[in-house]
């Protein structure tokens, strides 16, 4: 008996011949997931900015735009040389300093508090508050990229540190305990702060 066409077992595939189009497949795929270049961040849109892992967009107060501007990395021994020992302590070593001692926690002229390490624009004194805990508090920063967050674990509590956005300077933390509108509180040291009067 001559077996039929539907009676004959099928070919098998061809495992060789199948995964090139897998590969390719998969190439395809890494092509079409690509970003292309980012939008150019603007003071007013909020669109993201185009930029390379060593520029960030801060916010300058003074311009009321936002600006690329470059990371800054420096050793130990150049922030030892650029810092006083307490400003290095507590910046680059994540000190506290103790309350009710810092110059800016019962500070009211009106102006910037800027970063003590690479200058940039951090608090305006119309964001600071009485928090009666011995720090200078504010209730929101000049720009939320200006600052940055990370969670704290040490001495066996849960916080969230905060931190200069461009050189990565600890100032202080972040409580959920503070007035309206935002509920917040940024507890940050004086000596990670610099302040420049309004003209």
């Amino acid at each position: 008996m001559i077996p039929t066409r539907r009676s004959q077992p099928p070919r098998p595939r061809n495992a060789l011949w199948a995964r090139p189009l897998v590969l390719l497949a998969a190439g395809c795929s890494v092509v079409l997931s690509t970003p292309g270049p980012a939008p150019q961040l603007g003071a007013e849109t909020g669109e993201r900015a185009e930029r390379s892992p060593h520029t960030i967009p801060i916010f300058d107060r003074r311009t009321g735009e936002v600006a690329l501007m470059d990371r800054v990395h420096k050793s130990d021994a150049e922030w030892k040389k650029q810092l006083t020992p307490e400003q290095y302590a507590i910046t680059r070593q994540k000190g506290t300093e103790r309350p009710f001692t810092g110059r800016y926690h019962d500070f009211k002229e009106p102006g910037i508090y800027r970063c003590v390490c690479c200058g940039i624009d951090l608090y305006h004194s119309s964001a600071k508050y009485d928090s009666r805990t011995g720090w200078p508090s504010f209730w929101t920063p000049v720009d939320e990229r200006n600052v940055r967050y990370e969670f704290d674990a040490s001495l066996f509590m849960r916080r969230v540190e905060v931190l200069c956005a461009r050189c990565g300077a600890h100032l202080g933390h972040l409580f959920d305990d503070g007035p309206p509108p935002t509920q917040k509180r940024h507890c940050i040291n004086s000596t990670a702060l610099q302040f420049v009067r309004e003209e």
